[in-house]
């Protein structure tokens, strides 16, 4: 608490670490199922494309698509390449198909504040290993890495299973802002989660102890789920 505010008998906030977080740059980020590399839309258009077509329901919550035909996906995957804000990165399973995308948007690094969101996956990307090591690359590279203090994400509150993969990866529900968007003509009430650094350590213990071989059996099918592990962690 600074002395002008102490005498005046007002409660502040804990000082902080004001030096800005990192913005996002270019980097591959591997594990042990999934790989993220930065969008490059010569590179990975035509697989991307090759998940994507014929599944309108992708874009449903999204701002973005559905797209009439591979040549327009390709320059829309040119347009947001060139980006920085959002970042966008292609997602690829070990075999090094690109099965996916994700973004790190709404950066502010003077806050140290970063969103994750964009995230647009073809069906077999969909509920699997590679989907939830992406998700906890990227966690692990915003916190460990590039230095933010809170990480968000936000989605359509009728998106059922986004909000339930923000709570399953150990994102925290804020609330609901109401009318918040306008989205392909339609109202959008947009439901808010967060994560913290001080909350980053167990969420990674958890993803770690998820995403480790022995709790996989001979079939590949998870052992104990994302949330029984991390509720186990004190």
């Amino acid at each position: 608490m600074n002395a002008s505010a102490a005498s005046a008998g007002r409660p502040v906030g804990p000082p902080v670490d004001t030096s800005p977080a990192r913005r996002p740059e270019r980097v591959m980020l591997a594990g042990r199922f999934a790989r993220l590399e930065k969008l490059d839309a010569g590179r990975d258009s035509a697989a991307l494309w090759e998940g994507f077509k014929g599944r309108d329901d992708l874009w449903t919550y999204s701002s973005q698509g559905p797209f009439g035909g591979a040549d327009l996906f390709q320059k829309w995957l040119e347009e947001r390449a060139a980006l920085a804000d959002p970042y966008y990165f292609t997602i690829f399973d070990t075999g090094g198909r690109a099965l996916g995308v994700t973004t790190l948007m709404e950066i502010r690094p003077a806050m140290r504040v970063v969103e994750v969101g964009h995230i647009v996956y073809a069906p077999a990307l969909q509920r699997t290993p590679v989907a939830t090591e992406a998700q906890y690359l990227l966690a692990r590279h915003i916190f460990e890495t590039l230095g933010y203090r809170r990480y968000e994400w936000k989605c359509d509150s009728l998106n059922a299973a986004s909000r339930r993969a923000a709570e399953r990866f150990g994102f925290t529900p804020e609330g609901i802002f109401r009318q918040h968007m306008i989205i392909k003509g339609r109202s959008r009430d947009t439901a808010w989660f967060s994560m913290l650094d001080r909350e980053w350590p167990r969420a990674r213990t958890a993803f770690e102890q998820w995403l480790a071989p022995e709790n996989f059996d001979g079939e590949g099918k998870q052992r104990r789920t994302l949330e029984e592990i991390r509720n186990s962690i004190t």
